[in-house]
């Protein structure tokens, strides 16, 4: 997934930058409130980790902006141990979840997977497509109860795919879920992509909609 992480804290930013990136996601990290707001209007992100105490504008008022322009993203705020007044502000402000300081970044990657699942109206964690079944927190795909080997872009691409079952997604839209800001894409990374995935678990998982992207039925497969 696509993270956006707002954090003042350089030492904090820069360790979760690095930890959210080594579980597969790629993160954009700002570190103000206003940076932020203008990231959110430039970028498609899966989820915000956001922390309160923000220079420039506050993350609690950033967080009412973004609910009140009717943007759903899913919010995880960040908050030391005795902020409760903050946790119950935030949640009741439209945060989806808090992660209390000092937190396990692990912890922090199953937040943000728990609440991008939800936003996509998952209950399970697994994602099942006929018999390919996909485990986000694992990062393991099994097709025909065989495991099967993908790189961390091309997990990223089936997972965005597949969460937007019945939909046609945009190159553009492949794009900003596989790059943060600070990664060189190049212009046929994605066809390069999806050809190796087509390969690994068959033709006709991925449909081109030439001229507007790629689409998964959203009919279970079950042959």
């Amino acid at each position: 997934m696509r993270v956006l992480l707002v954090e003042d804290d350089s030492l904090l930013g820069k360790a979760v930058h690095t930890g959210l990136e080594q579980q597969g996601n790629a993160v954009d990290w700002v570190q103000d409130g206003a940076a932020a707001e203008l990231a959110l209007l430039t970028n498609d992100y899966t989820a915000v980790v956001l922390d309160i105490g923000l220079p420039r504008q506050d993350g609690m008022t950033l967080l009412k902006k973004i609910r009140l322009k009717g943007n759903t993203i899913p919010v995880v705020i960040i908050t030391a141990r005795d902020e409760v007044a903050n946790r119950v502000t935030g949640l009741d402000s439209g945060a989806d979840d808090f992660i209390v300081k000092p937190f396990d970044l692990q912890e922090l990657g199953a937040r943000l997977r728990a609440v991008a699942r939800r936003a996509s109206g998952r209950a399970a964690s697994d994602i099942v497509h006929g018999k390919l079944k996909v485990d986000p927190a694992a990062r393991s795909v099994i097709l025909d109860d065989k495991p099967i080997q993908l790189t961390a872009r091309e997990f990223t691409i089936l997972t965005f795919l597949l969460d937007h079952r019945g939909k046609v997604v945009s190159k553009q839209q492949v794009q900003e879920a596989l790059y943060s800001w600070s990664d060189e894409v190049e212009s046929n990374t994605v066809e390069v992509h999806v050809h190796h995935l087509r390969r690994k678990l068959g033709r006709d998982l991925i449909k081109t909609m030439h001229g507007m992207g790629y689409t998964i039925d959203e009919r279970i497969q079950t042959e």
